[in-house]
């Protein structure tokens, strides 16, 4: 397919799924080289490029060649996906998480599926579905919390159990069928999901569930949960209503006697300083009253999130109503979503007592406070905030921080060293221990009092990379905080790079802003043109059909990639410092050179160029 009818056809089918229709074409656009190079661009840079599955394939020698051939497969039907290999990695939680490793050309098949399928769905995804989205993020999703569930109630949490592993494989075909009506393409996705795991070199089929560590399932359990979303949305519809609560009549009661009297003081019928304590009295009494009913039955919210398999629900209704919607959430699940129900881990909560989410705990806030404000030409007091609903740290997180990167004791707020930093340079050892804190800092941004509450961790973080450092330098803690003083009372660190010197800064938690999420932005619809149409430095690198090591320009080219440049430091082949010179865990080689590379028989470039 040409790359103009191409790009022409992938910019139009995001409307042609919103219109209802089905998709077709879709195993004819796989044969665009354009697709490829744009899957390869997106995927060459994660850890996992050169991680092996169940052979030595993986991304390392891309080319024009090995994108032809791929085509050129799947056309004849001879393409068939390989098992993955399965590994288990730790969960914060101590235990081990399955992850399937699949090899390189199933990578590459997979983000051009991937992509394919974007192109279809992101415009009919629910606006309350936030993972693995662009553009979206478990900020976003706690934004959207954090700035419409205010006056929640009560918290509904329903946990699905062993998701990834139990997706029923027809179930989520017939799903993809209602929109794409290519069956090629639906073929190739049940091939991937069918082609089984190794573990421990014994081949495990796999009749159920996606493989965690597969690139397009993610977005194949969006597709599979957009149908809870679509429930939840619906039954939103049917249950909200009322336009706004009704006043609560006991609060009413008092707030009219107090305006009768401010009247009559208005009127000249009553002395202001007499009726003060009268109308204290009466605010006093109001003051623990809500001014809305709580139990107005004529007014009815149901919000909901999701991220990934996690989702909550928030109600505004009696806690019946609440038992209702969860029991119609588990039916629809185990019945429709043909999904089991961990019962254990669902519940209700009040949303004052709170609930864990994302790493948050979300619950509802009713302030003490009396604040003062100016109505007109009066002075009155109010309350605060009431049933606000806020973001928090969960209760020990901190703690459990500062014991896993051992910086001390929290509790009694001693700090220590970490010898496991020793060996390192005082520039990796400042910058492991500010991407360490920044990182817990920017994910825990949008919770209530962060900066106070991380404040006590952040004394210990500091006192702790002092005293690293300190034992690296053989002298004292006083002594490496007065050499790291810089003139605005932060601290930092003075370095060269190529004759240049440059300043390591200390993160400050003082100084530290706080990124909000632009919650005005969810409901707007990606400009998915843009992934396509944009050209990556590295396919430009490749289509200047060029080997960067002996400049020839006889093809075929391929791309040689590194773990990672600190892999090849410090760096004696003419090849590892043309790399580290250039910043590139990439090299754009041609054929002959990548393979005496791969052999170890790389010469210099000269005596290449005399063949």
């Amino acid at each position: 397919m040409l790359t103009d009818t191409a790009i022409r056809r992938l910019e139009s089918i995001g409307q042609v799924a919103k219109s209802g229709k089905r998709i077709n074409g879709l195993f004819r656009l796989m044969e665009s080289e354009i697709v490829w190079l744009e899957a390869y661009a997106r995927i060459y840079a994660n850890k996992g490029a050169i991680t092996q599955g169940v052979n030595q394939n993986t991304l390392d020698g891309f080319s024009y060649e090995r994108v032809r051939t791929l085509i050129n497969q799947l056309r004849d039907g001879t393409y068939h996906p390989k098992p993955t290999r399965r590994v288990f990695i730790p969960k914060a939680n101590g235990k081990l998480r399955p992850l399937g490793l699949p090899t390189g050309d199933d990578k590459l098949v997979q983000e051009v599926v991937r992509i394919l399928l974007e192109k279809i769905y992101e415009p009919l995804f629910s606006k309350y579905s936030h993972g693995f989205r662009p553009r979206r993020s478990t900020h976003t999703a706690l934004d959207q919390i954090d700035s419409t569930w205010n006056g929640t109630k009560w918290i509904v949490n329903v946990d699905i159990q062993g998701f990834f592993d139990n997706m029923n494989h027809k179930l989520l075909l017939d799903l993809l069928s209602k929109k794409i009506e290519d069956k090629r393409f639906l073929n190739l996705i049940g091939s991937l999901l069918q082609a089984g795991y190794l573990e421990e070199w014994k081949f495990h089929g796999t009749y159920s569930g996606t493989p965690q560590g597969g690139i397009c399932s993610p977005i194949l359990s969006n597709i599979y949960l957009n149908e809870l979303d679509i429930f939840l949305e619906n039954l939103a519809k049917e249950f909200n209503t009322g336009a706004r609560r009704r006043a609560n009549p006991l609060y009413k009661h008092y707030t009219h006697r107090i305006r009768v009297i401010r009247k009559q003081v208005d009127a000249g019928m009553r002395d202001q300083k007499t009726v003060q304590e009268e109308i204290s009295a009466l605010e006093k009494v109001r003051r623990p009253l809500p001014s809305g009913d709580p139990l107005d039955p004529s007014f009815k919210r149901l919000h909901f999130c999701r991220y990934a398999d996690d989702f909550v629900i928030g109600v505004i209704g009696s806690k019946r109503e609440a038992e209702a919607i969860m029991g119609a959430v588990k039916t629809f699940i185990s019945t429709t979503l043909k999904l089991n129900i961990a019962e254990e881990k669902s519940h209700i909560v009040h949303a004052s007592k709170g609930t864990s989410f994302l790493g948050y705990t979300i619950k509802t806030y009713t302030g003490r406070k009396i604040i003062k404000t100016r109505r007109g030409s009066r002075h009155i007091r109010m309350k605060s905030v009431s049933k606000q609903l806020q973001l928090h740290i969960p209760a020990g997180r901190l703690e459990k921080f500062c014991t896993s990167k051992k910086y001390g004791n929290y509790q009694k707020l001693k700090a220590r060293h970490r010898t496991q930093f020793l060996n390192q340079s005082e520039v990796e050892i400042i910058s492991a221990y500010n991407a360490e804190l920044r990182g817990l800092a920017n994910y825990y941004a949008l919770a209530t009092g962060a900066k106070a509450r991380i404040s006590k961790l952040y004394r210990l973080w500091q006192v702790s990379l002092f005293k690293t450092l300190a034992a690296k330098r053989k002298t004292t803690v006083n002594k490496v905080a007065t050499s790291l003083r810089l003139d605005d009372g932060g601290y930092g660190i003075h370095y060269q790079v190529k004759g240049q010197m440059r300043t390591l800064r200390l993160f400050r938690l003082k100084t530290w802003e706080q990124p909000r999420v632009d919650s005005s932005e969810l409901d707007v619809e990606p400009n998915l043109a843009l992934f396509i149409m944009t050209k990556s430095e590295l396919i430009q690198r490749l289509n200047a059909n060029k080997c960067e090591y002996c400049e020839t320009e006889t093809g075929p080219f391929e791309v040689h990639h590194v773990r990672g440049l600190k892999s090849i430091r410090p760096g004696k082949e003419l090849w590892q410092r043309i790399m580290i010179a250039r910043n590139r865990k990439t090299l754009i080689l041609c054929k002959r050179c990548h393979q005496l590379l791969t052999a170890g028989k790389l010469p210099p470039p000269e005596a290449l160029r005399c063949r």
